[in-house]
């Protein structure tokens, strides 16, 4: 169970490193044409995209999705766990 645990920590995690990347990508002029740039939004964008239409865009263009999507998965996280210890335990 406990590598189970560890599994699911590391996809959170991943997947969080993904947003992450995601964001700087943003602030750096690069080509859509990379793969790995590609990658990175098609992972991204099936989380992020409803998040955007919820919430409008800051005065500046201020994408704030990503700070809310990182926060559900915490909390998605944190949740998952304490259900398999409470499983466990």
């Amino acid at each position: 169970m406990f590598l189970l645990i560890e599994i699911i920590n590391l996809v959170f995690r991943l997947y969080s490193y993904a947003i992450l990347a995601r964001i700087v990508l943003s602030w750096i002029p690069l080509e859509r044409n990379n793969l790995v740039v590609q990658f990175i939004y098609k992972i991204t964008e099936p989380i992020l995209a409803p998040f955007r239409i919820i919430l409008p865009l800051g005065g500046m263009g201020l994408d704030l999705s990503p700070i809310i999507v990182f926060f559900l998965i915490n909390l998605l996280q944190r949740s998952i766990i304490n259900i398999l210890i409470s499983i466990v335990l």
